[in-house]
């Protein structure tokens, strides 16, 4: 596992999809110093079902993977309406090919030999024209509200001091009130990482937000599955 930088912009995992190990491991090295999780596979078909149980933040793909290749795997995605940023990395300077990755929905486009340092580049750039511009939220679910831009939180109307941590996870599981979030599902949004072994670092840190909540605490435990968030689950159980 790459050690993941906490700060702010280091929120978030990137999935490196390459089969030439001294080009995954540059690419994973500058997006690690970056501030990203990054996670890497070097076969299509995995790729796919990665993105699926970890939901990365950006795909870095390479166009001539064996088997599944990197234009398939585009395809397939944006067929079942996952539109994660892509960026095709490719031996080939070909307009056609360029083009038709940008048809598929590819979000930017790099050709080989190419700097590590323009990759990241291109990576920030792909997740700020998705995020958008957009205003400071304030999320609340039972008595529980959360403003994302002042990063303040209050639980039944008293205020509620968090670590950086704590407050990004609250705020990632009050985003979708209902939908359950997977341990590694979480792991990959909150920390950055794709290590399936740290499931108990989100039992940690649900019990740590849960006792600063107290009985107003909206999160709820999914045995064999995960964490919510809903009024029904206000006081929640344990982990």
């Amino acid at each position: 596992m790459v050690p993941v930088d906490n700060s702010v912009e280091g929120r978030g995992l990137v999935l490196v999809v390459e089969d030439e190990h001294a080009i995954a491991d540059l690419e994973r090295l500058y997006l690690a110093r970056a501030g990203f999780g990054v996670h890497v596979e070097r076969d299509g078909a995995v790729a796919l079902a990665r993105v699926r149980q970890l939901r990365p933040v950006a795909i870095v793909l390479d166009v001539g993977l064996p088997g599944l290749d990197g234009v398939e795997v585009c395809r397939r995605l944006r067929e079942e309406d996952d539109w994660t940023p892509v960026i095709f990395v490719t031996a080939r300077d070909d307009e056609v090919d360029r083009v038709l990755g940008l048809e598929l929905g590819a979000d930017d486009y790099l050709t080989k030999p190419f700097s590590p340092r323009e990759l990241v580049a291109r990576v920030r750039s792909v997740l700020r024209r998705a995020a958008g511009p957009q205003a400071p939220r304030v999320l609340t679910v039972g008595l529980v509200r959360v403003d994302a831009g002042r990063r303040t939180v209050e639980a039944d109307g008293r205020p509620v001091q968090l670590t950086a941590l704590e407050f990004d996870l609250l705020a990632h599981l009050m985003t979708q009130p209902g939908r359950v979030f997977s341990r590694e599902q979480l792991l990959s949004a909150v920390w950055g990482q794709a290590d399936y072994s740290g499931g108990r670092t989100v039992d940690v840190h649900v019990a740590q937000l849960r006792a600063k909540l107290g009985d107003a605490s909206p999160i709820r435990t999914i045995r064999g599955v995960g964490y919510s968030v809903s009024v029904e689950g206000s006081g929640g159980v344990g982990p």
